[in-house]
Formats: C-alpha cells, sequence, structure tokens
C-alpha cells in the first residue's frame, strides 16, 4: 500500500518540471518515503531511489527522508537485510540531493541524538556528510566548520574513557567516533596543503581557520581529560592515534611550530560579551597546555622541531601551560600539568637556571600552585610527585634563585610543613657553601642573616600553635643548632654569632614561654579527660570532631587521651632540642672567654 503511494506521486511528478514542483509535493513524498520505511519497504524505495528516470525528484525531495532512514537504520539489527538497504539508500541520496538540502538535513539529525545515539549517529552520518561537503561550492569552509563544530559539541558531554578498560570496551563509542571524526576532515585539509602548495601566499584562510579551530577543540576534549600513557596490552591506544591525527593535521597546515612558540591561533574571534572573551581564552589556555603536553612528554611530532632550543627557554615557554594544568584539580589535567613540568626540568642542569627568570611572573606562580598541590591534592602519589618536583625546580637554579625563591615560598606558604622543608633546603645550602672552596655570598654572611630573620622566629611570639607548627620550629632550631657547631664564633661565616641577641629575642625566648604555656594547657586538658572519665557512665564516651567542614569520625574519651599525649610528646622533642641548642650556644661562648 505505502509502496503504491509512492509510486503515484513519482509519476505524477515525472510530468512536471523541476521549477513547478510545491510544497504539497514535497510533504506527500515524505510521508509516503516514511511509510515505506515503517512499513518494510525499504527495498522497494531503493529501487525507485535508483531508478534513473526519478533522478530530478530525488535531487530535490530525497532529502526528507534522512529523519526517517536514520530512525529505521537503528531499528534494525546489524546483520537485518532491511538495514543494509536503508544504509544504502544513505549513499544513493548523499550523491542524488541537493548537496545544500541534504547538508541542513544530515547537520540535523546529528544535533538531535542525545546519549548513547550520539556516537552512533556521527559515525553514521560521518560519511554522507563529507560527500555532501565536497560538492558543495558556496561556503564550503564554513559548511566544514560548521559540521565539525556541532559533531565536536555534541561529543563534549561524553565521559572520556580513562582506565584501561574503559578504553577497551569504549561503551558509548567515542574513541572510535573521535578518530572516525579525523578521517572525515582529511580531505579539506589536503584541500588546504595542495593550495598552500601551489602558492607560497595562500589567502584562503578560511578552510585552514575551521581546521585549526577544530583541532583545538580536540585538544581540549578529549585529549586534555583523556589518559595517554602507553597501556600495556592495548595495541593501538585510540586517543594517542587520535593526538597522533591532530598533530599532523597542524603541522600540515603550518600551525604546529606557531602555537607551540608563538601562542598565537590565528584569527582570535572578537567577542563583544566579556563572559564570552573569557571563556575564548580559556579554552584557548586549556588547548595550547595540552598541545605542549603531547610535544614535549609524549614526544608527538617532536621530530618537526628544530634542536636549536635552550632547555631553559623551553621551561619558559611551557611556563603558562604548567600553571594552567596545576590550577586545575582533575587528577588527569593535573598529572599533566606535573609531567610536563618534570620533563623541562630534566633537560637541564642543576644550578643553571639564572635567578632573572623569576622576575617572570610565572617562575613565582607555578611553584605556590605546587605547594598548593603537595597541601590540598586528596590524590596521594601526585601530591609526593609535586613535593619532588618542587625540589628539583630548586636544585635548577643558581644560589641566588635558590636564595629569592626560597624567601617567596617562606611568605607565602603558610603551611608548616612546607616551610620546614624549605628551611632544610636552606641548611643545606648553608652546608654547602660553608664547605665549598667558592664563596657563596647568599648563604653566607649579611644575605644569610636576612634569609634567618625570616626563619628563626615565632609566627605570632610565645601565643603561637606550637603543635601545628612543630615541623617549622624544629626545622628551625636544626638548622640553628647545625649553624652553631658548623660555624665557629672566630670565623663567623654565616654571620648567626653576629645576630645572636636577636634569635634569642625573636625565637628562643618566646619558645621557652609558648612550650611552657603548651604544655601546662594539655596537661591540664589530660587530667581534666581523666576525671571526666570516672564520672562518666563509660569510657566509651564520644565526641564529635570537625575538620575543614567535614564531620570526622567520633573520638571516644581514650582516643582523646592519645592525642594529648602525642602533644605533649612533641613538646618534649621541642623541648629537648631547644635545650640542646642552648647548651652549645654556651659552651661556644664559654670557649671562646676562656681562650681570650
Amino acid at each position: 500500500m505505502a509502496v503504491d503511494e509512492l509510486q503515484a506521486i513519482i509519476q505524477r511528478c515525472q510530468i512536471l518540471e523541476e521549477a513547478d514542483f510545491k510544497g504539497e509535493d514535497f510533504n506527500l513524498f515524505q510521508v509516503a518515503g516514511q511509510k515505506c520505511l515503517e512499513d518494510g519497504c525499504a527495498a522497494q524505495l531503493l529501487e525507485v531511489i535508483q531508478n534513473e528516470k526519478n533522478k530530478v525528484i530525488i535531487k530535490n525531495m530525497g532529502w526528507n527522508l534522512v529523519s526517517p532512514l536514520v530512525r529505521c537504520i537503528f531499528m534494525y539489527k546489524q546483520e537485518d537485510d532491511k538495514r543494509e538497504h536503508c544504509l544504502k539508500i544513505l549513499d544513493h541520496l548523499a550523491q542524488l540531493c541537493n548537496p545544500k538540502e541534504l547538508f541542513l538535513g544530515l547537520l540535523e539529525q546529528i544535533e538531535q541524538a542525545s546519549g548513547e545515539q550520539v556516537c552512533q549517529t556521527v559515525m553514521l552520518l560521518l560519511q554522507p556528510l563529507q560527500t555532501v561537503l565536497l560538492k558543495l561550492q558556496n561556503k564550503k569552509a564554513y559548511s566544514v566548520g560548521l559540521s565539525l563544530a556541532v559533531i565536536m559539541n555534541q561529543l563534549a558531554p561524553l565521559p572520556v574513557p580513562y582506565t584501561k578498560q574503559q578504553i577497551q570496551e569504549d561503551k558509548l563509542g567515542l574513541c572510535q567516533c573521535c578518530n572516525a571524526v579525523v578521517d572525515f576532515a582529511k580531505p579539506f585539509v589536503n584541500e588546504v596543503v595542495k593550495n598552500m602548495e601551489k602558492s607560497s601566499e595562500y589567502n584562503d584562510m578560511e578552510l585552514k581557520e575551521e581546521l585549526l579551530k577544530f583541532c583545538m577543540k580536540s585538544l581540549k576534549y578529549p585529549l586534555l581529560t583523556a589518559q595517554l600513557e602507553q597501556l600495556e596490552g592495548v595495541e593501538e591506544h585510540p586517543f594517542r592515534h587520535f593526538a597522533t591525527e591532530i598533530i599532523d593535521i597542524l603541522w600540515d597546515i603550518r600551525e604546529l611550530i606557531p602555537l607551540v612558540f608563538l601562542h598565537c591561533k590565528g584569527k582570535s574571534p572578537h567577542w563583544e560579551n566579556q563572559e564570552f572573551a573569557d571563556i575564548e581564552r580559556k579554552n584557548s589556555a586549556d588547548s595550547l597546555a595540552c598541545l605542549s603536553y603531547l610535544v614535549f612528554v609524549q614526544y608527538f611530532g617532536i621530530d618537526c622541531f628544530p634542536i636549536v632550543f635552550s632547555p631553559s627557554y623551553l621551561l619558559q615557554c611551557n611556563m603558562t601551560h604548567i600553571e594552567v594544568l596545576l590550577k586545575r584539580t582533575e587528577e588527569s589535567m593535573l598529572s599533566k600539568g606535573l609531567d610536563l613540568f618534570e620533563s623541562c626540568l630534566l633537560r637541564m642542569e642543576d644550578n643553571s637556571l639564572l635567578h632573572q627568570y623569576l622576575e617572570f611572573r610565572n617562575f613565582i606562580n607555578v611553584p605556590q600552585d605546587l605547594v598548593k598541590v603537595t597541601i590540598l591534592c586528596p590524590i596521594e602519589h601526585l601530591r609526593k610527585k609535586s613535593l619532588n618536583i618542587l625540589q628539583l625546580f630548586i636544585d635548577k637554579f643558581d644560589a641566588e634563585g635558590k636564595y629569592t625563591l626560597f624567601r617567596c615560598l617562606l611568605k607565602t606558604s603558610n603551611h608548616a610543613g612546607v616551610e620546614g622543608y624549605i628551611i632544610k633546603n636552606i641548611k643545606d645550602q648553608i652546608h654547602l657553601s660553608l664547605t665549598k672552596a667558592c664563596d657563596n655570598i647568599w648563604f653566607t654572611g649579611h644575605h644569610l642573616i636576612s634569609l634567618l630573620d625570616l626563619v628563626l622566629l615565632l609566627p605570632e611570639g610565645a601565643e603561637t600553635d606550637l603543635l601545628q607548627n612543630s615541623d617549622r620550629i624544629m626545622a628551625s632550631l636544626n638548622l640553628l643548632r647545625y649553624l652553631v657547631i658548623k660555624d665557629c664564633e672566630s670565623d663567623n661565616q654565616t654571620g648567626v654569632w653576629t645576630t645572636l641577641a636577636k634569635i634569642e629575642q625573636n625565637f628562643l625566648k618566646p619558645l621557652h614561654v609558648g612550650l611552657n604555656m603548651s604544655k601546662a594547657h594539655y596537661e591540664a586538658e589530660i587530667k581534666n579527660k581523666k576525671e571526666n572519665r570516672r564520672e562518666a557512665h563509660s569510657s566509651n564516651t564520644v565526641c564529635s570532631v570537625t575538620v575543614s567542614g567535614e564531620k570526622m569520625p567520633a573520638m571516644t574519651t581514650e582516643m582523646q587521651l592519645q592525642v594529648l599525649h602525642s602533644a605533649l610528646f612533641t613538646f618534649d622533642l621541642i623541648e629537648s632540642v631547644l635545650a640542646r641548642v642552648e647548651e652549645l650556644i654556651e659552651g661556644k661562648i664559654k670557649a671562646v672567654l676562656d681562650e681570650n
């Protein structure tokens, strides 16, 4: 019945001129064609479309069949003959229909897809869409750009497979789809390459710009989120393959080196709305950061680069990208930032980075971001890695650079553990200065005294929270003990003996007072808890503790007492080191007096 209706409409339209087709004819053809597909008559519909006599009708009206055709293809099983007929119909429509009309019809289907059908729809329609675009004469660049933008916008909400198992399963088909999109773009890349080869002054920049936008979007999604390390047992990592293809496109259209080194991405769109401009800038920064990671960590396209750049220049070029990545909290992006930073630093020799680099804003911001990762990141292996990279960064600077960096981190870290770590580094540098033949002015004499002013003091005097600052205090005491032992008063290379009175006033005396107050407070707390425990009906009385807004597991009285005793032990430890330092100072002064 449906086939008969379609044949009747076809016969009526065959006698009409192309210009005489009416809106009613289009509607009747669409309804009859859709009915044929729904009734399982795809084979008969295919015959109608293949009939040479119907060429003009199909050219004008065939695009209306795209929507029902896509629905039917997904309805039939893979091995069903009817599905095969539908696919052939789609191929014929791509060859016969008006390119402009069919282009819009195909794009509409991709835009309407959602959830699990997004990748399936994109992969189904890529080939006909490519065929149609290659036939377009006017606005080809715009249409290619629109197609790629719609496809990437549809893929962007999908989760990127990250683990080996997720990549192998590829549940939504994203891995396969991304590589299919690159194949879709290749003819247009070849067109740009041919035009550039014909003329060194290639002026038709529109298609090139659209391809560049596609590459930038691909770098942000899925590559910035994707796990790109080689996976054991995975012969061809789909995202590594996709990354290789994107790098190849950038190289082919002569944009790879400018993007990596000049940080320009062609014409940046002008937005009157500042919010849109900020989003565009952020997206561009993310994409460029991912590109640097691909080149300098995974070595995609590295063979294209001349080996003329110094390691310090490469570090300078990448610091902006490292800063972008270290500000992210997602594991995939944060780990890329750490890997990129580490890769740049490992190219350099120790003590080779000039202190002048710290005049660049990024060289101050990045170590501060590293400190935040070390303190706040919930992923343990990333915390440890960031601390190792911080040490690597310190090691690369010359003496003045290390000195400046130490001052900066002591003032900005606001974390006793990090401050203790920096103070230990200062001690190591002083040791090198005292044991080396060459004189290092930055960790001896008046420069060191200025640095010790930041180290040998209690932030809030005697009222400083000694428990919270215990790492810093212990590191400071160990440094002072080292200076007293290593530097004789007669030599006074470090200047510590000159400033001893100040150290006693700002550090040692307040520390004594603070220790006495803290110990008294905690001993009173312990006594209190023990008395309360006797009065309570059970030793399992609990109290709730809140840390950073999160309620921690309830603590019994026994657990509370354990914490309090642990605090007292810390105070005893500080007190013993303090006593040893004072004993050493007294001994050295007495020895000098005896000599005199």
